[in-house]
């Protein structure tokens, strides 16, 4: 992970605390062409690991987790995302595992931010 993976990182655990409370504990970035692929441990709060021990609120969990993720960047669109790299935020795409409490998350940019940043 290069400077400005590390920095993209910041900005995204940054962004959920503040619009979901809390941010994973930890993230790793890299850029692949128009893609920020940010893997993301520690997602889970006290609470969902809780609501996860059951089956039925593990699917719920999911499903309201990757949902709600990709609806809170189109209700906040990622401005400090899009002035950090200097290109527009397209489309995101969100899975998580709850059992190994281990998401992923691809930013789609109008750019390739890995030409862009490899230097």
């Amino acid at each position: 992970m290069n400077k400005y993976e590390a920095e993209f990182s910041n900005i995204v655990r940054s962004f959920r605390k503040k619009h979901m409370g809390k941010g994973p504990s930890k993230i790793t970035t890299t850029f692949c062409k128009n893609w920020a692929i940010c893997e993301m441990e520690g997602n889970l709060s006290p609470v969902e690991k809780f609501i996860a021990s059951a089956d039925e609120g593990k699917q719920a969990l999911r499903s309201a987790r990757t949902e709600m993720v990709k609806q809170m960047y189109k209700k906040h669109p990622p401005v400090e995302m899009e002035e950090f790299l200097g290109c527009h935020f397209v489309d995101l795409f969100v899975d998580i595992d709850i059992d190994r409490d281990f998401g992923m998350s691809i930013f789609v940019f109008d750019e390739d931010i890995q030409d862009k940043f490899s230097k």
